[in-house]
């Protein structure tokens, strides 16, 4: 159940990435990620009375910890992809927040099964070709890359931060999480003076991407409180892939060789991580 769950995980996350990215394109990047967010807290709100769990302090704590790692970890990959190239930056922040978690596991006492280790590295390669893009045309600063590793640390933090909250809690860490990470993107808005207000026909687009997100946050809370984080995590880092296939039956955009290849790993590394799961 918890292989299913975070393979779920990345699809729903790789679509609502897809949406996201058809809503930037319409509208500025810090209202489709304001008002994403709204849509996803109202999603989590009327599910709370559907699942179990009980609100407490840690519960809350880690949720707007693991809100504000997610938030930064958002602005600063935003910021590389600004001073870098979308080749270097995509796959530098994705293996890092694949790979942050897994070794955060491992030093906490996880042990997988063999078989489950190897397709956790797997993983992490399908995460890195599955992210490489055509528009390798200069090499990355080296600054731009080091924010990279920072936004990866970001994201690979809001997975952490999640998993440590008390199991009992049910969803209401992700509630603190998006309330935190609401307030920390609108008041950049702000400092900043964007604007949040959409552009023309974007609203429905931004709503599903903020359902979807919030709902790919459920099932990720689900399958890291039945399962291993160094497990879930890195299976549900390799949303990219989702993304990418989408984007080839609806855009028609073309998937290069090396971009097959990190599908086909990934499927590979599921298959692997769910026979070495206990039946």
């Amino acid at each position: 159940m918890t292989v299913i769950l975070a393979t779920a995980c990345a699809v729903v996350y790789g679509t609502a990435d897809f949406f996201g990215g058809l809503a930037t394109r319409r509208s500025q990047v810090l209202s489709v990620v304001v008002l994403s967010q709204l849509a996803g807290l109202a999603l989590i709100l009327g599910l709370l009375p559907l699942l179990p769990g009980a609100p407490s302090a840690p519960a809350l704590a880690w949720g707007l910890a693991a809100g504000l790692s997610g938030a930064a970890g958002l602005v600063l990959f935003y910021r590389a992809l600004a001073t870098g190239v979308m080749s270097v930056v995509a796959p530098t922040t994705a293996v890092t927040s694949a790979a942050l978690p897994v070794v955060f596991g491992l030093a906490t006492g996880e042990r997988p099964a063999f078989w489950a280790l190897v397709g956790v590295v797997l993983a992490l390669g399908a995460v890195l070709l599955v992210s490489q893009d055509r528009s390798a045309d200069r090499r990355g600063s080296f600054a731009s890359v080091l924010t990279a590793l920072a936004a990866g640390a970001g994201f690979g933090g809001f997975f952490i931060l999640l998993a440590m909250a008390p199991h009992e809690a049910g969803l209401w860490p992700l509630v603190g999480a998006r309330l935190s990470s609401v307030t920390a993107v609108a008041l950049l808005a702000l400092a900043t003076r964007r604007t949040l207000k959409p552009g023309p026909g974007s609203v429905h687009i931004i709503v599903a991407a903020g359902v979807l997100d919030m709902a790919a946050n459920v099932l990720y809370l689900l399958a890291q409180q039945n399962g291993l984080l160094s497990l879930v995590a890195v299976l549900v880092s390799l949303y990219p892939a989702s993304t990418l296939l989408l984007a080839r039956q609806v855009l028609g955009e073309r998937l290069r060789a090396i971009q097959v290849a990190g599908v086909a790993c990934a499927l590979g590394a599921v298959a692997l991580i769910a026979v070495a799961q206990p039946h």
